[in-house]
């Protein structure tokens, strides 16, 4: 796409500042805002070495300066991947989050923003589905389990009411379980294995191991936010590879034959007990294919 400016709320997260790496190697102005609660700055070394083609702005969406901030910098897209983060994964963050959304969906219309693409996990907008519905297509619509997926739900579809009634252009990515490089342990399964893995020691599994998940890797996420800038809009449309890999699975595949037996928990309150979706829509309206394996995935994180 033609150069453009581009806002990213929570750009110095995981998945923020890896967005924001691709669009300034694209040659596009890139303004980060994030309040640096679970961000760092050590996410975007490579993006700040970019004179003149990047700002960060160290305040919070929920703030008034937020939207004095995009009527100031007037970007033709704002990507918000600060909301339904894993650290919000509560009702309180859950009500946040909603929060924020309506907040950048309100400053995109004052400031006349062309495009808003936001976001949210996928287990939140879908929840427990049975083994006969996976993958998942978008608009599979079962009995919310939770407030948290009541909240997330309400968030896609406030951006409805704002292209609606507003003009404000929109597309929600549904995400499955991101993983890479700069992601916290605490905030991915990928991740917590990772570290297990680089200290000796062996890693915990909530449950019986078998819960299922679809893992994306970071790199072909973002190459979904940049397409969708100027496609899919008005959709949701999912961003996983359709394939479910047991989390037993996923470590004996990082550790190996020598790798130490993991240590078992008991599950957690609400965890799902399978995931994978289908990315179909996303081929047809993005022209998006996963194209990073899990094996070339994992690899890269040793």
């Amino acid at each position: 796409m033609a150069m453009r400016r581009i806002m990213i709320c929570g750009g110095a997260g995981f998945v923020g500042s890896h967005i924001a790496d691709r669009l300034i190697a694209e040659g596009h102005e890139v303004d980060v805002v994030d309040d640096l609660s679970t961000g760092t700055l050590i996410n975007l070394t490579e993006a700040r070495a970019a004179t003149g083609r990047f700002k960060f702005q160290n305040i919070s969406v929920e703030s008034g300066e937020f939207s004095e901030l995009v009527a100031l910098k007037r970007p033709e897209i704002i990507v918000n991947v600060a909301t339904f983060t894993p650290s919000q994964a509560h009702l309180h963050g859950a009500l946040s989050s909603l929060n924020m959304c309506v907040a950048i969906l309100e400053a995109a219309r004052r400031a006349a923003v062309s495009k808003v693409v936001t976001l949210i996990p996928s287990g939140l907008l879908y929840g427990e589905v049975a083994v006969r519905d996976l993958p998942i297509k978008e608009g599979h619509i079962t009995d919310p389990r939770t407030s948290e997926e009541v909240f997330a739900r309400a968030a896609a579809d406030v951006h409805s009411v704002y292209r609606d009634r507003h003009g404000i252009e929109f597309t929600v990515l549904a995400t499955a379980n991101v993983y890479g490089i700069r992601q916290r342990p605490e905030d991915g399964v990928v991740a917590s294995f990772a570290e297990s893995l680089h200290n000796g020691r062996a890693p915990i599994i909530h449950g019986n191991g078998k819960q299922t998940r679809d893992f994306v890797h970071v790199d072909d996420v973002v190459d979904a936010v940049v397409r969708a800038s100027d496609r899919a809009g008005g959709l949701v449309v999912n961003v996983g590879t359709g394939n479910a890999v047991s989390i037993a699975e996923l470590w004996a595949m990082m550790g190996g034959k020598s790798a130490p037996a993991p240590r078992v928990s008991a599950g957690r309150p609400n965890d799902l007990p399978r995931l994978a979706l289908s990315p179909v829509r996303a081929r047809i309206q993005l022209g998006w294919s996963p194209f990073t394996s899990l094996d070339d995935g994992l690899a890269s994180l040793r």
